[in-house]
């Protein structure tokens, strides 16, 4: 199902893709403060925000979506990722007053405008009588979606695999899938969505720094529209003049394009527009989000 499918067919969500750990305690703001690169200490208790968990070198460990609360946050990642997120919060928990623990709550994802007059309000988030709602924003696509937990949605419920047509249209990556430990953030998000360049230090800040400031990376997440109905396989290369220049990282049948669409980290200078080989298939290389 693609983004222009639910835009004209209505809301759809889809359960478990996320998982949410909180951070509780009257250390927990400061304590997160000075490992992630979202500047919690200045997030208003009731905002949202996004952020990155990074290994001391900088390379990726999670994407997170925040919820700032008084004395605790709320760090919402790739489910994939939650033992990856608790383990490294753990390891640098030394004499700090807050716990991290898993909501055990089913998350679903909403996808698409929805007809209610009682939702909570953008860039904010609401836990009350055990129903969690807030708005987790597509990263480059203003198709509307909201989160809740504690009671399914109203709307039809589907398989992950349904949703991810319009998960790879929207240019919206997976840690795990598309972006992985070796992944410097630059590569694969927009950091100015996600790092305060003007806050202390945090884990990982000076490859993510340097980059911003004097460097450069040699690859990055892009589109690819590849002709033919075969969905490759994750990891198939992308070949540019008999030379490998990226590899695919998701891939889905579009019936709307009649192409596969899929997302793939490739070379710098490998620019939207250009002509590439996936197998013996030929592909266009295009931006981020994929045009209608």
């Amino acid at each position: 199902m693609g983004l222009a499918r639910i835009e004209e067919s209505g809301p759809v969500a889809v359960a478990g893709r996320f998982g949410l750990i909180w951070v509780d305690g009257p250390d927990a703001v400061t304590f997160l403060d000075g490992l992630l690169s979202q500047n919690v200490a200045a997030m208003a208790p009731g905002a949202t925000g996004r952020s990155l968990l990074l290994a001391p070198q900088g390379k990726l460990r999670a994407t997170l979506f925040l919820l700032r609360g008084d004395d605790r946050v709320g760090l919402v990642c790739d489910a994939g990722r939650i033992e990856t997120v608790v383990g490294d919060l753990s390891r640098f928990k030394i004499r700090v007053d807050a716990t991290i623990a898993e909501d055990p709550r089913t998350l679903y994802e909403i996808w698409g405008p929805e007809v209610a007059d009682d939702l909570t309000p953008p860039d904010s988030w609401t836990d009350r009588a055990g129903k969690l709602t807030f708005f987790m924003p597509l990263v480059r696509h203003d198709l509307p979606r909201r989160i809740v937990a504690g009671s399914e949605p109203s709307v039809p419920i589907v398989d992950t695999a349904v949703i991810d047509l319009a998960r790879i249209e929207a240019g919206e990556p997976v840690m795990g899938v598309d972006l992985d430990d070796r992944t410097i953030p630059q590569e694969g998000v927009d950091v100015n969505q996600y790092v305060d360049f003007t806050k202390g230090c945090y884990l990982g800040q000076e490859l993510v720094a340097r980059i911003d400031s004097r460097g450069h990376v040699n690859r990055q997440l892009a589109g690819l529209h590849i002709e033919g109905e075969e969905v490759p396989d994750a990891t198939s290369s992308v070949v540019r003049r008999e030379t490998v220049v990226g590899a695919v990282t998701s891939a889905a049948w579009s019936q709307a394009r009649q192409l596969v669409v899929a997302l793939a980290m490739v070379r710098i200078e490998v620019e939207a527009g250009s002509e590439v080989m996936v197998g013996d298939r030929r592909a266009r290389v295009v931006a981020l989000p994929m045009s209608p």
